[in-house]
């Protein structure tokens, strides 16, 4: 048995790879951005081969920094950025056009044209998913209606289809698959019966020949080649779905939330695929093996992380993404500033593809400092939405939030995180809970971990953040809050 496991996590920002050992704990790690392409308002594009050249370049960086070859290495699991889609040639391995990303836009004509019949929950019954620009279906049908001879490339399986983890397993390992979480979140597969639905395909005109089939998020799904050159695969999830395994959420009302680009708080429900009333979605948690698929309610919001890189990148207002935390603490409050960041427009619970992204409150006294520290709270009060939305769905009021992602590493943001919940946030010692995720996939697939309570057992607490807010200031800051992002509503002809 060897000694170690790795995980490709590919995000929406960066590519990393790290190697564990088999205490949980990351040995060694390497990491690459991509460019982030916005050819119009709205659109959002990755180069595909980029993020499979920086994969590669990590595997090997990593395995170098460890003093490690392929060979040491048990098994690897990937974990990914969700929706964003893929369009390229069989023939060729090329790409037909750049990857759509979650965040992109362009779809959202099509979205209602879709809603006129049925409303956004249209195919709620079946895939757990309001109709929104979020999700791959649609941005498959746009590559296959805008993109020379893709239809019809794609009706003869010559044209494939797939998520960012399909893309890499067709490079890494050739084959042309996905997992369960991964599919769950396309809008094409039916969350009952975890395969592609004959129906779905026909109402979004997808051909079935370009999709990928679906296997367990835990299984050996084929053996890796080039930097991973005889290495079993053996994980695949999307990356909140990774991140909820990372933090051994493996019973039904645990839940957790990552703060990356954009949030996603996750709790787990069991083996019920339970529908939401708050603007939540059901989606796949995991399915380890031939175990039942496990599922959750998740609200995802889309920029958060993506906000203090907008005001790094955009407006100047910082030099470094460490610098928010320092012009955050440098004012005793926000000054009456509120920022919603509606750039793509709100996900849950608002689903609201009208709203953009509006700065509220503004007065001369407001200043950098006050600009820096309404772009944490955003983030917050977006946590809090939906927070309470999953409450009233799951009749389950948190304990505490379980916190992972970069963002985690603000104490001024966890601080006014725990402050506006008014519960406490708690942070695990290892906060690499997403390509942890992968790699307990697997791990748990070729025998590495033995089974789900040795997982639990490797999570540990690092830093925890107590409510230090009354209730009357809480319900003031948040009346604010939901002032504000009724301003950012009705922007567009949505």
């Amino acid at each position: 048995m060897k000694d170690y496991v790795g995980a490709i996590d590919q995000g929406t920002s960066s590519t990393r790879f790290i190697i564990f050992g088999r205490d949980g704990q990351p040995v060694a790690m390497a990491q690459r951005e991509h460019a982030q392409h916005m050819p119009a308002p709205g659109l959002v594009e990755h180069d595909a081969h980029e993020i499979l050249a920086n994969t590669r370049a990590t595997i090997a960086e990593a395995l170098r920094h460890a003093g490690l070859a392929a060979s040491d290495l048990q098994a690897v699991g990937i974990t990914n950025q969700r929706e964003t889609s893929v369009l390229w040639d069989r023939r060729t391995g090329r790409p037909l056009h750049r990857a759509l990303v979650w965040q992109d836009t362009r779809v959202d004509d099509l979205v209602r044209h879709y809603a006129q019949d049925g409303g956004h929950s249209r195919f709620r019954a079946q895939t757990g998913l309001p109709l929104a620009s979020y999700f791959s279906a649609l941005k498959l049908q746009w590559l296959l209606d805008h993109v020379p001879d893709a239809r019809a490339m794609a009706e003869a399986g010559d044209a494939l289809f797939g998520t960012i983890d399909s893309w890499l397993m067709w490079n890494l390992c050739g084959r042309h698959v996905t997992d369960v979480t991964n599919a769950s979140r396309t809008q094409l597969m039916d969350i009952c019966t975890l395969a592609w639905s004959p129906a779905l395909l026909e109402a979004f005109r997808i051909p079935a020949a370009c999709l990928p089939a679906i296997g367990a998020s835990s299984m050996v799904h084929g053996d890796g080649r080039l930097e991973l050159a005889g290495v079993p695969i053996a994980g695949i999830l999307g990356d909140q779905q990774a991140a909820l395994v990372g933090q051994a959420c493996f019973a039904p009302g645990e839940a957790k939330n990552t703060y990356g680009t954009g949030n996603f708080l996750l709790m787990n429900t069991g083996t019920t695929a339970k529908t939401s009333a708050c603007g939540l979605i059901t989606t796949v948690a995991y399915q380890f093996g031939d175990a039942p698929a496990c599922y959750a309610l998740e609200g995802s919001i889309a920029i958060t992380g993506a906000l203090v890189q907008w005001l790094r990148d955009n407006l100047g207002i910082i030099a470094s993404a460490a610098e928010v935390d320092e012009h955050a603490i440098s004012v005793a409050d926000n000054g009456g500033v509120y920022i919603v960041p509606a750039f793509s427009g709100l996900y849950a619970p608002y689903w609201r593809a009208d709203a953009r992204g509006v700065i509220a409150g503004l007065t001369r006294f407001a200043n950098r400092g006050h600009i820096c520290r309404a772009a944490l709270e955003a983030t917050a009060y977006q946590t809090r939405d939906v927070v309470d939305a999953m409450a009233e769905d799951s009749g389950i009021r948190l304990r505490e939030l379980r916190v992972d992602g970069g963002m985690v590493r603000s104490q001024p943001l966890m601080q006014f995180q725990a402050d506006i919940l008014g519960v406490p946030v708690v942070r695990p010692a290892v906060t690499e809970t997403t390509a942890l995720g992968a790699a307990y996939a697997a791990g748990l697939a070729t025998g590495f971990w033995p089974d789900l309570d040795a997982l639990r057992g490797y999570w540990r607490q690092d830093c925890r953040w107590n409510s230090g807010m009354g209730a009357e200031q809480r319900a003031g800051l948040y009346a604010g809050w939901k002032r504000a992002v009724d301003r950012s509503l009705g922007w567009t002809s949505a």
